[in-house]
């Protein structure tokens, strides 16, 4: 039996892996937290002792790691384990980090003697859930090929970006949408709210008319609500905002919305919101109204 491995069982990873568990594919699992390995163990997967154990079981290797740092221990990268832990090995990247980041980390993979792709995916913890997030993928085509039926569990739908880092790049495209499209929407419940409207009314209009969309019916509630659950945490988005940001300056693009956006969700976290969802931006419109945003 061949076994897949997966390590990062976060926000996304762990349903992400569940769904490939529950699909039958035989998964050998690591977390730095223990205990979020539970439910793949109660599953039917292993649960490796050490990242270094997943490797020497999986000849495979998914990566759902928070950020570059994370990967890199994972690896052992930049130390006299790397070459031996990535040898003979598929290392599929499906975080999101730099496309520079991306792009040298498939170079000291190939020259170790492995294979990569870098998949990263659109959506939050409730597509996750389902198996109905998007992915994206870069890399070489037979590469590239063996991937993508191993994503279907967790993807709906899967697209080819060329060569890596092009899935980077499409994924900062998209979420780049995404983040002025939650702020604008948190925007609008916090202008209704100013003038005394029914937000309720508000939410069944947006429902009714054009710019309904799957996201906006998962936001609005929670707006509705104040329900701040995280589905996709504001610290994560502040993330993906500033690579996104990093990515338009080296290319010379203006991004003047994203850029208002970053300072919001700049704002949020330094309120103490990052572990909210990202709908707490509305927490920065309100204290920016109330003139008491802190100054960065």
């Amino acid at each position: 039996m061949a076994y897949v491995g997966f390590v990062g069982l976060g926000v996304m990873g762990q349903p992400m892996a569940l769904n490939l568990t529950r699909a039958g594919t035989p998964l050998v699992v690591w977390n730095r937290t223990a205990g979020r390995c539970e439910p793949l163990r109660a599953a039917g997967a292993e649960v490796a002792a050490s990242p270094a154990e997943v490797f020497d079981r999986a000849g495979t290797v998914i990566l759902m790691l928070a950020d570059e740092a994370a990967i890199d221990a994972v690896l052992g990268r930049g130390g006299p384990d790397f070459a031996a832990r990535v040898a003979g090995h598929l290392v599929v990247h499906m975080g999101t980090t730099s496309a520079e980041y991306s792009g040298g980390l498939q170079d000291d993979i190939r020259a170790a003697g492995g294979r990569y792709v870098e998949a990263p995916v659109s959506g939050s913890r409730v597509p996750a859930e389902r198996g109905e997030l998007v992915g994206m993928l870069a890399g070489d085509d037979d590469t590239v090929a063996a991937v993508r039926p191993l994503l279907a569990p967790m993807c709906r739908k899967t697209f080819v970006c060329g060569t890596v880092p092009g899935a980077s790049l499409m994924k900062f495209s998209v979420n780049l949408f995404l983040i002025t499209q939650v702020t604008g929407l948190a925007e609008a419940f916090h202008f209704a709210g100013r003038h005394g409207l029914d937000q309720r009314l508000l939410r069944d209009v947006l429902d009714a008319g054009p710019m309904a969309s799957a996201v906006s019916r998962v936001k609005a509630p929670k707006l509705l609500d104040r329900d701040f659950t995280v589905q996709a945490a504001a610290a994560d988005v502040l993330k993906n905002n500033r690579l996104i940001a990093e990515a338009a300056r080296k290319a010379g693009a203006a991004s003047p919305l994203l850029d208002v956006c970053h300072a919001l969700y700049g704002e949020t976290v330094d309120q103490g919101h990052g572990g909210a969802d990202m709908v707490a931006v509305l927490r920065a419109l309100e204290a920016r109204t109330e003139g008491t945003a802190p100054r960065r």
